[in-house]
């Protein structure tokens, strides 16, 4: 595997031979990942066997076959991934509003004309990790106030302290381990045949980055996502970067492309969605004439995560309409979540 820095190790103990299964335990700390050349086999090994699979390694094959009619040089094998859905869950709500909601209540005796003020009022109120009755309308007026008028560096402090110790309500996880194990496995599947790999979210850029490289092995210059606008201040001690409460891009649907273009500067050959947001993404990756594969996760697994359509209708008619592969978490996932290294 080629995932560098903080990783999903496998646990001491487990054989060599049971690398390939599901079954190793993982724990959420460690270092010095081998970069040694990965088979599919091996290094798909929580995807089923199927056509979903078998269309990913047929993909990566001619893509990087040289002489072949399909070859992309490497400095070219550039994939897009959303992150929300897509590499990690996304359900009950947007994991970045459980920390968004954690620094409200810290910040609430500072601010206490929020006691009587909505959203704040139900926030502070409620000890659920997510509260019932804030809808979307309140959700930029929650990040400002929750996650500007701060450093960079204090913000980045916040974030890793939460994900170091926030559990999801109902899987009982910290939000870092419910990321999905096939998606590590196929970051490090494409890393391992020279591909560029990017995060492209709707999730606010510096919360990702407080996580992605540690977590997914993705550096915080291959991260796009929305952000809010910064103030550089020489202050006596350090100069500084301040957090200012307005979002300057929020990177969704439309703006993913003119994001990937201005950040990125190659169109993407592969990229990965989950929702209707992701359609733009998706149409960029296909459009360029050459190969190229759009993925389309679909989360149909009540079982083991969660199920449901809401958000994802019309990329569902659209991967239909385009032959883009529709990967169903269900049928296509051996496992879900990395297992628990306890």
């Amino acid at each position: 595997m080629n995932r560098p820095g903080f990783r999903l190790p496998v646990v001491a103990g487990c054989a060599l031979a049971l690398l390939a299964s599901a079954g190793c335990a993982v724990t959420l700390e460690g270092d010095g990942a081998s970069t040694n050349q990965t088979t599919a086999p091996v290094a798909l090994s929580s995807w089923n066997d199927g056509p979903v699979k078998a269309t990913i390694v047929d993909f990566v094959e001619r893509v990087t076959r040289e002489g072949g009619p399909d070859y992309v040089a490497p400095h070219n094998r550039v994939a897009t991934f959303d992150n929300d859905g897509t590499l990690w869950a996304e359900k009950p709500l947007y994991f970045q509003f459980a920390f968004v909601y954690e620094r409200i209540r810290a910040l609430a005796p500072d601010n206490p004309g929020w006691a009587n003020e909505e959203p704040f009022k139900t926030i502070i109120d409620s000890d659920a990790t997510f509260p019932p009755g804030i809808v979307e309308s309140d959700f930029l007026t929650l990040l400002v106030a929750g996650q500007t008028g701060t450093t960079q560096a204090e913000f980045a402090a916040q974030a890793r302290s939460f994900l170091a110790t926030a559990r999801h309500p109902q899987l009982d996880r910290l939000y870092p381990e419910l990321v999905y194990q096939p998606m590590l496995e196929l970051l490090d599947y494409l890393r391992d045949h020279d591909f560029e790999v990017h995060i492209v979210s709707g999730g606010t850029v510096e919360f990702i980055r407080a996580y992605a490289d540690r977590v997914y092995g993705v550096p915080p210059e291959n991260v796009v996502g929305s952000s809010f606008a910064y103030e550089f201040r020489d202050t006596s001690a350090t100069p500084e970067l301040f957090r200012q409460p307005n979002l300057t891009v929020f990177n969704d649907s439309a703006a993913k492309p003119v994001n990937i273009q201005l950040h990125i500067g190659k169109r993407p050959i592969l990229a990965f969605g989950n929702s209707n947001g992701d359609i733009e993404m998706l149409e960029l990756a296909t459009g360029g004439g050459g190969a190229s594969l759009a993925l389309l996760l679909h989360h149909d697994d009540a079982e083991r995560e969660f199920a449901y359509d809401t958000g994802t209708e019309r990329a569902l008619t659209t991967a239909a309409q385009r032959g883009w592969t529709v990967v169903s978490m269900r049928d296509d996932f051996a496992t879900v979540f990395p297992a628990q290294g306890r």
